[in-house]
């Protein structure tokens, strides 16, 4: 078969559910994994044949039941570098790139030793791209998911960067062998259970809840337990940063003041709505 004619399939069976210009990207992401074939070789060569097309024709029935692309590839891209995904783990986003972008930013040219500690890594993608920028930090990640943590000790392999996972429930965890931090990073769990008939399916129906949701009733039952273990376990104006729920950037600050931090900084994100905050322990 001509990969154009199944060019032409996807759109046929999926531009009701995508716009066109994303089943043409879901199409030549396929491809290229597939068949190593890329958008411009196929330009360049439109009647290039494939002998068998099963494991696209595969893909497309995910994708018609709204699967995303990257735990049908097995993989995506987060600040430049390649991670493995999969339905343990939440799909890193654009917004949690500024983040790490914004902690490299503060830091990397200071050149100090840092002890960095990443709460809820999930795939690892905030922990391994910082360990990729600060070759004299030490990393810590932890997650209470044990499959969570599996893909991200692959994922520090496939970076080759050195971090130290751990297995923990950051709600009944005070301390970590008495060590001291001084960056704690997480974007933990802050969509409310009410937000969920705004998400779309492929999120819903596919990305782990544990990693996703709270209980209206307490939105902020992991940062405030993450800004309490941080104020205990941090150096002398140690840094915490979160990502957040762009409709609690008030009650953010409002616990960070709560908890004894300052330099508190509300930041937004690429498409304007508060998603970042940082806060300062000053003794």
């Amino acid at each position: 078969m001509k990969i154009k004619e199944l060019q032409n399939i996807f759109h046929e069976q999926l531009d009701g559910f995508y716009e066109k210009e994303e089943v043409d990207s879901f199409f030549f992401m396929l491809i290229n994994q597939f068949y190593e074939v890329t958008r411009i070789q196929l330009a360049m060569h439109p009647d290039l044949v494939i002998s068998n097309s099963g494991k696209i024709i595969e893909s497309l029935e995910l994708l018609k039941q709204q699967k995303p692309i990257q735990y049908i590839i097995g993989s995506t891209e987060f600040y430049g570098l390649e991670f493995n995904v999969n339905e343990h783990v939440l799909i890193p986003r654009p917004e949690t790139e500024e983040l790490v972008d914004w902690i490299v930013s503060e830091f990397i040219a200071k050149k100090k030793s840092l002890r960095i500690l990443d709460i809820g890594t999930g795939s690892g993608c905030i922990a391994i791209s910082l360990a990729k920028n600060f070759s004299n930090a030490k990393i810590y990640a932890l997650d209470i998911s044990i499959e969570a943590l599996e893909v991200a000790k692959g994922n520090a392999e496939l970076n080759a960067v050195d971090v130290e996972f751990l297995e923990l429930d950051i709600l009944k965890t005070e301390s970590i062998r008495d060590l001291e931090f001084d960056v704690i990073v997480s974007n933990p769990p802050y969509v409310r259970e009410k937000e969920k008939e705004k998400m779309k399916p492929n999120v819903l129906d596919n990305e782990p809840h544990l990693a996703l949701f709270v209980k209206d009733e307490n939105p902020l039952l992991f940062y405030n337990a993450i800004t309490q273990f941080a104020y205990q376990n941090f150096k002398d104006n140690g840094v915490l940063f979160f990502e957040i729920n762009e409709f609690l950037g008030s009650n953010m600050i409002d616990l960070l003041k709560k908890n004894h931090f300052k330099s508190i900084e509300l930041r937004q994100d690429i498409f304007k709505k508060h998603r970042m905050i940082k806060g300062v322990k000053v003794l």
